[in-house]
């Protein structure tokens, strides 16, 4: 009998180091033969999915922040490339039976959502490097979190205009002149930027949220002194690098990315202030995988990815942290520039009417003064 346990004691330790499972005295002796790296990721079957912009942001996250986020975490993330408003429409139709675990918005997006009852709140008990954020880029507070930094302003050719002694952007204002007339790259008001354009010239010109006929007149004036209205960046960004426009109004990445390939282009905040903001990112109401897409939020708002996500021309949105130096020329914000978050709740209200107010009083206006 002593015989059959001696041999069945040799066999379950023989099996139990083929399954990795250290015998006794063993583990001392492989350590000292093998030092100990890094552990890897648990191995996980988990998995979400994110639907964002695609471009930059796209190319953010499933190039560079999941395969960190799964090398940490062991969890795959699935990415979803799409307008912020066919997000919003996804996820609307979905609500009974949600598919998407991540949502990211722009800031207006955000808030129809919340009213849409299509985001789960978040606290800092759950997602805690909440408590690092810059409060300026917070779209809805507890509401998802900002991860994609940017400002909304007017940019220039630098060197076009100093070969034609044009004098530099400091206004709103400044987007209409007659010495570029033709040579602008204005986005159609379905694009967040011209309705960006349409109520900072409001502000501009005496106006507020509550009263934006300033801005409307003002932009009669910029459609005459354009050939067209772009529909997104696709178009707007090869109209500046083949020299057919030299003034626009873009989100600071998109401008960073067209000094980047070489345009001489420089960011301006006006005087009259630009709308600091960010793409936001929120847990889907009811994500198959909630748990999961909470711990990616967290992990898109760390250290680690905003240092990430800012080397593609995004400001990271944590207290403290700059954007890189090779950014700085094109769209850096000094001390002195006026940046202010935008009422987004207020902004969401009026934005319908002020669309089809512009579509049928300004955009019949394109073109009319370059022509004479």
């Amino acid at each position: 009998m002593k015989k059959w346990l001696g041999i069945g004691l040799i066999f379950v330790l023989t099996a139990l180091a083929g399954c990795g499972v250290p015998t006794p005295n063993s583990s001392k002796d492989a350590n000292q033969a093998n030092p100990p790296s890094a552990a890897p990721a648990p191995a996980s079957n988990k998995e979400i999915t994110v639907a964002a912009n695609g471009g930059k942001i796209e190319k953010a996250i499933r190039d560079v922040i999941a395969p960190k986020f799964r090398e940490e975490t062991g969890i795959k993330v699935n990415f979803l490339s799409a307008l912020s408003g066919e997000i919003l429409s996804k996820v609307e139709l979905q609500k009974n039976a949600p598919q998407l675990d991540v949502a990211v918005y722009v800031p207006l997006d955000v808030q129809r959502a919340v009213e849409k009852d299509l985001v789960e709140t978040l606290d800092e008990a759950t997602v805690p490097n909440m408590k690092l954020l810059d409060s300026r880029f917070v779209a809805v507070d507890n509401k998802g979190v900002p991860a994609f930094g940017l400002v909304i302003a007017p940019a220039y050719n630098t060197k076009t205009f100093e070969q034609n002694g044009i004098a530099p952007i400091t206004s709103w204002n400044d987007l209409i002149r007659a010495e570029y007339k033709g040579k602008t790259a204005y986005s159609d008001i379905a694009n967040d930027w011209s309705f960006t354009t349409l109520y900072n010239l409001a502000f501009a010109n005496g106006g507020s949220l509550d009263n934006m006929e300033p801005g409307l007149e003002k932009a009669k004036e910029l459609a005459r002194y354009s050939d067209t209205f772009y529909k997104n960046s696709t178009q707007m960004m090869p109209a500046m690098q083949q020299g057919a426009a030299d003034v626009t109004v873009m989100g600071s990445y998109a401008i960073a990315d067209l000094a980047e390939s070489g345009v001489p282009l420089k960011m301006v905040i006006p005087k009259e202030g630009a709308p600091l903001q960010a793409f936001n990112a929120t847990v889907v109401k009811n994500a198959p995988h909630k748990a999961e897409a909470i711990q990616f939020l967290n992990y898109l708002i760390s250290e680690e990815s905003q240092k990430l996500i800012s080397e593609s021309g995004f400001y990271p949105v944590l207290q403290g942290m700059e954007i890189p130096e090779k950014f700085q020329a094109s769209i850096g914000i000094k001390g002195t520039d006026k940046v202010y978050r935008p009422d987004v709740k207020k902004l969401s209200e009026i934005r319908a009417a002020w669309m089809d107010r512009w579509t049928k009083e300004v955009t019949p206006e394109l073109g009319k003064s370059v022509k004479k």
